[in-house]
């Protein structure tokens, strides 16, 4: 038994010391305090320009009150799965404002977004039906097509025309399911959302989006690209989160009633887990109201984004062809990547290098995000120290 657990030690350590010599090793940094735009790692004061907290919500004052008023109302914890006594009454106000916001006909709850797509994509499909990914996806689509057990095919990066061809020679199966990011978190690009819908509508394929990054970012109303691309209501299986632009934690699947009630019957990742804090469903509808109310979060948050990208293109820098908040940066090789990283750092600013296996071999980048939070001085400043980077690195 000893030389069995030794030489699993053993391999477990050399797989390690491998991702050290590859630059591929990775280690949590502890976040000390956070204030708007700043944050303390031990004992430096850094620009964050990691957080996907878009709009600044989480630190709003009504959504601490709201949030705080749960608390004492209903205490910490929902106390049981929704299907047993957890289901309280502010769960299925969040989901009926939720279903309003996005223009859907219903939706449901989960206790975060990964948890959203594995329940969905597992409810929806098994061994008799196809799924098809853009190469691009999310790790919570990958692992939700691996686990139903559904004929999985992947499909080039946005590639409508590929998806097509996909499905037309795919042959016969009781259900055809298309997955995909809306707005692709590590490159910042928007899906072609009416081109996919198009073509599933087209080989009888049912569409379904992930708006993690997109809901309260993208649109006239920040409802999300599908209110960008005028599709509100068309497609299949709409799934977003409340931990993002939302300011909260958690994550939902949005559409029909028929839909709703599959994942409610038939979603592990909804029946057997405790119901969501209270406190997080009653922050996420304070910051519902606040986005709905108050267009200006949204102007000031592409307002700022646009100073950014027009920062950094005047430099030169290979901005990978996003848009949006999420701003990557092209290097190209992981060591590279930490040595930015690590300049950016001493400079006063966090920005994390983004190596394999979460983006491919060969683009690794550094990733910055936008938010409400960060002033024109503090742009202006990151600006500053890629034009030093420019420098040093060339």
């Amino acid at each position: 038994m000893v030389t069995a657990r030794l030489t699993k030690s053993t391999s477990l350590k050399k797989e390690i010391e491998e991702l050290k010599l590859r630059n591929l090793y990775r280690s949590p940094e502890t976040v000390v305090s956070l204030n708007g735009s700043r944050m303390r790692l031990g004992t430096r004061q850094l620009v964050n320009f990691s957080s996907n907290d878009y709009l600044g919500l989480s630190r709003h004052p009504l959504v601490i009150q709201k949030a705080s008023e749960a608390l004492v109302q209903w205490g910490a914890g929902s106390g049981a799965s929704r299907l047993l006594s957890g289901n309280l009454a502010i769960h299925g106000e969040l989901e009926k404002r939720l279903a309003l916001f996005k223009k859907e006909k219903a939706a449901r709850i989960f206790t975060s977004g990964y948890l959203a797509n594995l329940g969905a994509v597992t409810a929806l499909l098994n061994e008799k039906d196809l799924v098809l990914s853009d190469r691009s996806n999310h790790a919570s689509l990958i692992d939700a097509a691996r686990l139903s057990k559904a004929k999985f095919r992947i499909y080039p990066h946005r590639d409508a025309g590929s998806l097509d061809r996909l499905l037309a020679g795919a042959g016969t199966f009781r259900r055809k399911l298309v997955v995909t990011d809306a707005y692709f978190s590590m490159d910042g690009h928007a899906a072609p959302l009416t081109r996919l819908l198009e073509v599933c509508k087209k080989r009888g394929a049912m569409l379904m989006i992930d708006e993690a990054h997109s809901t309260g970012v993208f649109g006239r109303t920040g409802r999300g690209l599908t209110e960008h691309f005028g599709l509100s209501g068309q497609i299949d299986v709409v799934m977003g989160t409340l931990s993002k632009a939302l300011g909260s934690v958690g994550g939902f699947v949005s559409g029909g009633s028929l839909l709703i009630e599959v994942l409610t019957n038939r979603a592990k990742e909804f029946i057997y887990t405790t119901a969501p804090s209270p406190s997080a469903s009653a922050s996420a509808l304070a910051s519902l109201e606040l986005l709905e109310k108050q267009p200006g979060l949204l102007r000031r948050l592409r307002a700022k984004t646009q100073r950014l990208r027009q920062g950094l293109l005047g430099l030169g820098f290979d901005l990978m062809g996003s848009e949006g908040p999420i701003v990557p940066i092209r290097v190209g090789d992981p060591k590279k990547a930490l040595a930015l990283k690590s300049f950016l750092a001493k400079e006063g600013y966090f920005a994390p290098a983004i190596r394999p296996p979460t983006v491919p071999k060969g683009t690794d980048r550094i990733r910055l995000s936008v938010t409400t939070a960060h002033s024109e001085q503090e742009i202006d400043g990151l600006i500053a120290a890629f034009k030093k980077l420019k420098n040093k690195f060339k």
